[in-house]
């Protein structure tokens, strides 16, 4: 079992074969995982990289029950989750044990690429924070949201946001938000100022997540820092990176890397054209 240890992700009760050696069989590999792991029911095949706008993959059925829908537990969450028509890592879990225990209570949270809203959940029933607006652009991420919310018993913390992120917290969610989360690293280099334009003018908490290709003599997280500061600098917004690392290796040479950055006040900045929106059209 060793050998494919790493090849797969279990979600609930559906386990996801990811890549496999040339020496090794679909179905040898799924009828072992399936006599080891015993509350797996269906084993599927990814057929495809993560791609579009939706972040979607090609599964094919493997063995087992012939389905993608399943229900998923995380720090005493429960979620709904559609393998096939929504994004979803288990992968990730470790960020957001992470990222739930920095947010203080009372804090507004804007999570710019929410998913099913897992980061959004598991933050709102541990944290207490006061809000936390959860945006996506899936229609069936934020049906699933919305079933996740009321699973969670979060209606009225968790706010589910249907639509293209940019175009939300620019039109409703400008000078709102304590802390921001990006955690859609082919998007958050460039959607950055858009997320700066989300915080208070005090300043606050940006969680950015980053694909970086890195040779050998290379370090990735120095390469995602760099290009943040210049990015920083452009804009005339001061900040400090509070904590950085790699969070997972996706291929050869290539890394996911996250950076904590606490953006100062905008009276310390040159830039500080951002305003608030009232509360109360989200209650």
């Amino acid at each position: 079992m060793a050998t494919v240890s790493n090849s797969y992700d279990v979600v609930g009760d559906i386990a996801v074969l990811r890549s496999l050696s040339e020496n090794s069989s679909v179905r040898t590999v799924a009828a072992e995982i399936m006599k080891i792991r015993k509350n797996v029911k269906t084993v599927l095949s990814q057929d495809s990289k993560i791609a579009g706008d939706f972040r979607l993959r090609s599964l094919s059925y493997v063995t087992g029950e012939d389905r993608r829908i399943t229900r998923y537990r995380e720090s005493s969450c429960l979620f709904s989750v559609d393998l096939e028509k929504c994004y979803f890592t288990p992968r990730l879990s470790y960020e957001r044990l992470r990222i739930y225990k920095l947010v203080k209570p009372g804090e507004t949270v804007v999570n710019m690429f929410a998913g099913i809203g897992c980061f959004s959940i598991i933050i709102a029933k541990h944290a207490k924070p006061d809000l936390v607006f959860s945006i996506d652009i899936n229609p069936t991420a934020i049906a699933l949201m919305r079933d996740n919310i009321r699973f969670n018993s979060l209606y009225g913390k968790v706010i589910p946001l249907l639509g293209d992120a940019e175009k939300i917290v620019r039109r409703r969610l400008q000078g709102v938000a304590d802390r921001v989360l990006m955690p859609l690293p082919e998007k958050a280099l460039q959607l950055l100022p858009i997320a700066i334009s989300a915080l208070k003018p005090l300043g606050g908490w940006i969680h950015l997540y980053d694909f970086q290709h890195a040779a050998k003599t290379e370090a990735p997280i120095e390469k995602t820092k760099s290009i943040v500061a210049e990015k920083m600098s452009q804009m005339g917004f001061k900040f400090e990176c509070t904590f950085s690392r790699i969070v997972r290796s996706i291929g050869p040479n290539w890394y996911q890397t996250v950076i904590d950055m606490h953006v100062l006040p905008f009276s310390t900045n040159l830039n500080s054209d951002c305003g608030y929106v009232s509360m109360r059209e989200y209650q």
